[in-house]
């Protein structure tokens, strides 16, 4: 159980890191051209920045947990981190 909570306290921080670029690009381009989209956009990565620091402080601070459920966490940290990485690939490039 500690590898799993090991890796989902990892991709939750890696998952905090990608936010933070894609809140600052997207914050940025909102300031540039005041679209609806990338406001939204913006928004949407605060909302998951604030989701990923609560659970990165649950694995930090883990209160007992069975194991199924510390391993669909992990499993949904991980899958998370696939979909912010594609997100941040196609804004950054």
């Amino acid at each position: 159980m500690d590898l799993m909570l090991n890796v989902a306290r990892i991709a939750a921080g890696v998952n905090i890191l990608l936010l933070l670029v894609l809140v600052a690009v997207w914050g940025q381009n909102y300031r540039k051209i005041r679209s609806k989209h990338t406001f939204g956009s913006a928004v949407f990565a605060l909302f998951l920045l604030a989701e990923n620091g609560l659970a990165l402080f649950y694995y930090l601070n883990p209160p007992p947990m069975s194991v199924p459920a510390v391993r669909a966490m992990m499993y949904l940290q991980v899958l998370e981190v696939a979909g912010i990485a594609f997100l941040v690939y196609v804004t950054v490039d």
